[in-house]
């Protein structure tokens, strides 16, 4: 038996830093552990093969992302040297009351990013609904964002995550006014 926080640390030193991301958000996010333990178990390991890896890892390392398909899309943003964004943001409306979330927000550019992922149509899924439900109420929720924000919304799937080019091309468009190859 160990240790959550000594866990994650041993498995990201073992896998690539993608996967390592996925593993620690999720361990942070289900509150198996912290990133203040996971930074004082790192203390005196920086010696360990893969550190440098794995001390990358624990700076990216945040409990806000939801799933596997949002820490993946987190790691398609630092790859690419894009700002970071803040997960899960909160969205408002003029009185101040909390109307929406969205996966990843850069408040300051105007843009979000959310992740479709087959979990959350499913989840959404009302008894007597059919799929098609689902995906107008997500558009419906989508407009209200960009109507209350004045921003973009980019949306990312399993298949930008597994191949970013797309992705990366449609966040530097959106939060830079650019192109990238």
């Amino acid at each position: 038996m160990t240790a959550p926080a000594r866990a994650v640390l041993e498995t990201i030193t073992v896998v690539p830093p993608e996967a390592g991301l996925c593993i620690a958000n999720f361990m942070l996010h289900q509150g198996y552990t912290t990133v203040p333990e996971l930074q004082r178990e790192f203390v005196g390991k920086e010696n360990w093969s893969n550190a440098r890896s794995a001390e990358m890892v624990l700076r990216l390392a945040d409990p806000r992302p939801e799933s596997v398909g949002e820490s993946r899309a987190l790691w398609v943003c630092f790859q690419a040297g894009l700002p970071r964004p803040v997960p899960q943001y909160e969205v408002r409306d003029p009185s101040g009351r909390v109307v929406a979330r969205v996966d990843f927000a850069w408040p300051d550019l105007g843009v979000f990013l959310e992740f479709d992922g087959r979990v959350k149509y499913e989840g959404l899924l009302r008894e007597g609904e059919r799929a098609s439900d689902v995906v107008l109420r997500e558009r419906d929720r989508e407009r209200l964002i960009c109507r209350l924000t004045g921003w973009s919304c980019v949306r990312a799937t399993w298949a930008d995550v597994d191949r970013p080019a797309r992705i990366v091309r449609e966040l530097n468009h959106a939060l830079f006014g650019q192109r990238s190859a």
